[in-house]
């Protein structure tokens, strides 16, 4: 690749959670039975007539106001003529030459550091129906379940040169959409798709090179992988003297391939014109006001407050805030523990080791926040060690009541009697001769080792910290 620079830009569609179609009141949902969710509008039928849903133009206009870009008084609906047998109407309603929304950005941590990525639109379209290659034997069938889903297209500029950074771009893309709440980004049940247009040319040169869409990918990984073949192909090509053919193609995950789909279209192939049965779309300066004052808080703010405000390094503060749930979460027990550092810890610590177990998430957690954060308290002034603490966490997740109630009932309660404590650790120094006279010998780290001793004879309950006190006595 030396000598060669890669540019890429991508398109992104993303399914707004408004739960019904663009244009009309069915649902839009994935994984029910095929073609249950389809009325004489989304099918194309003749004289059925497109009503535009109100809520998926604002979280449309959200999406827009969070990528800071120009969101336009007036948009024009357009027709995009092609055939397939998942396009029942023959054409599908998008926005061409004057799109919702332009010149927006959305920065991102890539090779280099921090970059940015210049959006060059954003607009409105319905989505098309399915079309189903595993159903029927030697035979494709048609699900048109999906056709007329709300969706709006993110389009970048030529920005990226790197797989890798395209990684990175969606990724912090996928974050900021999550945390404006337009889109569950499931790419899985298709809410989030990506596609990479490529082309490679000479460092040092300004004009772009011939260009080639990737399409069919369904993952991050699929895309870096996608594009780190696509750009050796055009290399390879270009370097042994043959051209680069703009074509589609279509990314294969099982084999780890691309396959030429068809001849790259462009837009007069689609024949745009403004859609005869839908007015334009306006927008007043108060709905817009109104959808900005609705924005939430975004990630790279939210990661600077938690800075600022708690104290915390860069690092936790991006762990915290990678989902809206979490990063809530954590402020409420911070404000009940008043101990920010704690916290965190225990957030991105024992928690989330419980709900990896478990396969939960902070967006439906089994341990409230005023849990563990009373949790935390009970740690802090010594009544349960943090062994026991981690046992409380797990009672609560599977219903056994309260912390307080779980220490009761399982006996947790720190043991601090001078008496139990010491004859625990002469016990222990008794049945660890060696250890202990390493430790006098000046081996501090075994003093840890020691301890693990005291705390699996009491059963976790008694006090580490006095217990370390009174093995160094006994040692020194």
């Amino acid at each position: 690749m030396s000598g060669w620079e890669a540019v890429v830009g991508i398109e992104v569609h993303v399914q707004l959670r408004t739960g019904r179609k663009l244009f009309c009141a069915d649902r839009a949902v994935f994984g029910d039975a095929p073609n249950t969710h389809v009325c004489p509008v989304c099918l194309g039928l003749p004289g059925a007539l497109p009503t535009l849903d109100p809520d998926a133009v604002e979280l449309a206009v959200r999406t827009a106001l969070a990528l800071d870009c120009t969101v336009h008084r007036t948009s024009i609906w357009a027709r995009k003529n092609y055939f397939y047998p998942d396009l029942p109407k023959g054409y599908q309603i998008t926005q061409f030459e004057r799109p919702l929304a332009t010149a927006g950005t959305l920065a991102y941590e890539g090779s280099d550091g921090t970059a940015e990525v210049r959006i060059r639109r954003i607009h409105m379209e319905e989505d098309a129906g399915k079309s189903v290659h595993d159903r029927l034997p030697g035979a494709t069938a048609v699900d048109l379940n999906r056709a007329g889903t709300p969706l709006v297209e993110i389009v970048t500029e030529p920005d990226l040169r790197r797989p890798a950074d395209v990684r990175a771009f969606l990724s912090a893309l996928k974050h900021l959409l999550e945390y404006s709440d337009v889109s569950d980004c499931s790419m899985e049940e298709g809410s989030l798709r990506a596609d990479a247009n490529v082309s490679v040319r000479p460092v040092g040169e300004t004009e772009l090179g011939t260009k080639t869409e990737i399409k069919n990918v369904n993952s991050f990984s699929g895309i870096e992988k996608a594009l780190e073949l696509e750009i050796e192909r055009q290399v390879g090509l270009l370097g042994g003297g043959e051209t680069v053919v703009s074509e589609t193609l279509l990314w294969d995950d099982h084999r780890g391939t691309l396959r030429s789909m068809r001849s790259k279209e462009e837009s007069h192939d689609y024949r745009y014109f403004p859609d005869p049965d839908l007015p334009p779309l306006a927008l007043s300066d108060a709905f817009v006001e109104r959808v900005r004052q609705s924005v939430p808080e975004l990630p790279g703010a939210r990661r600077t407050r938690f800075q600022v405000e708690y104290g915390l390094s860069e690092y936790d503060a991006g762990v915290l805030t990678q989902t809206r749930a979490g990063a809530s979460y954590f402020e409420r027990v911070a404000a009940v523990t008043g101990d920010a550092k704690q916290a965190g810890n225990w957030v991105m610590g024992p928690l989330q080791g419980l709900l990896n177990a478990r396969g939960d998430t902070l967006d439906d957690p089994p341990v409230a926040p005023e849990s563990l954060a009373e949790i935390i308290g009970l740690v802090r002034d010594g009544t349960i060690s943090d062994g026991a603490a981690r046992q409380v966490l797990g009672g609560i997740a599977d219903g056994e009541g309260s912390p307080a109630e779980i220490v009761a009932a399982r006996g947790l309660r720190q043991v601090r009697d001078e008496g139990a404590l010491e004859a625990w650790v002469d016990e222990v120094i008794e049945a660890c001769p060696d250890e202990a006279a390493r430790v006098r010998e000046g081996e501090e780290r075994l003093v840890g080792f020691l301890v693990g001793q005291v705390m699996r004879r009491s059963r976790g309950k008694a006090d580490p910290r006095r217990v370390n006190e009174l093995l160094r006595v006994r040692l020194s």
